[in-house]
């Protein structure tokens, strides 16, 4: 169920960032889920070998370099899904961006609308057993 809700709500995002940035677009809602299927996909197997690959840049720029490796994966994505467009590296940029913000919007309206109830659980090991 989570996974279809992440999907949902990527393919909301880019719908956002359709109307917000200029360059980037899509023919149809089917479109819009079909880019936001894709943008998972290659951020599930290709973003985290970029990060491996451009984590020194991203340290040196103290993470802003994050936001290249972003536009990239949601540039590949454009160039895989026919009808979803992103017109130059500038456009693939904003709507990383924009992206972004959305992702940090959500999480603080998912963290109101639980009341503070979002908790992050954590495991320390010691000794023998593990310990929440």
């Amino acid at each position: 169920m989570g996974i279809l809700f992440m999907w949902l709500v990527t393919a909301l995002g880019l719908w956002i960032t359709t109307l917000l940035v200029p360059g980037v677009s899509a023919r149809t809602p089917g479109t819009l889920l079909l880019a936001a299927l894709v943008l998972g996909l290659v951020n599930a197997f290709i973003r985290p070998l970029l990060w491996l690959l451009t984590l020194p840049l991203t340290v040196l720029t103290f993470g802003l370099f994050a936001l290249v490796v972003n536009a990239l994966t949601i540039w590949l994505s454009a160039a895989l899904v026919p009808g979803f467009e992103v017109r130059g590296f500038g456009s693939a940029l904003l709507a990383a961006l924009v992206m972004a913000l959305l992702g940090l919007l959500g999480f603080i309206l998912l963290q109101w609308l639980m009341v503070g109830e979002v908790h992050w659980i954590y495991m320390q090991q010691r000794g023998h057993g593990v310990y929440l």
